[in-house]
């Protein structure tokens, strides 16, 4: 059995299904990879808020309750990467904006797990606490009171 032109090369068969779409040759589509892709797509964008958020808290503890001075800097970057890479996201997605409480928590469950894994011996809270809102995780130097 020959495999399909999605299977042989993706970019391809992605480049095909625009054409299809762009003359309205919709009998031609391939249905079945072109719903699978576009579920995918959804998915991708709520992994991605997902898996920032987490790597953003895991600094913001890190930065607030574990005492490595020589390792603030790295940290505040990284905070600051995921901070702009998050807005980006939600620039480009504003339909992520609704699922941010939902996502917060789960990222914090993971996030505090994480660290604790990774500073076994650091004391950190069990609820975070700041404000959870976009606004404070994206623009808030909240560590800048503890210094």
């Amino acid at each position: 059995m020959t495999p399909s032109l999605y299977e042989q090369d993706i970019l391809l068969w992605a480049e095909e299904t625009v054409r299809q779409l762009k003359a309205q040759n919709f009998e031609h589509l391939d249905l079945e990879h072109l719903i699978e892709e576009v579920e995918a797509l959804g998915v991708s964008q709520k992994r991605e808020l997902l898996s920032r958020l987490i790597v953003l808290l895991e600094h913001l503890l890190k930065r607030l309750y574990i005492q490595l001075p020589e390792n603030y800097r790295g940290w505040e970057q990284t905070i600051r990467t995921q901070r702009t890479e998050l807005d980006i996201l939600i620039i480009q997605v504003p339909s992520l904006k609704s699922l941010w409480e939902q996502s917060f928590t789960e990222a914090w469950r993971r996030a505090l797990a994480n660290v604790k894994s990774e500073y076994p011996s650091a004391v950190l809270p069990e609820i975070w606490p700041f404000a959870s809102d976009r606004q404070t995780l994206l623009t808030a130097a909240l560590w800048q009171t503890e210094d």
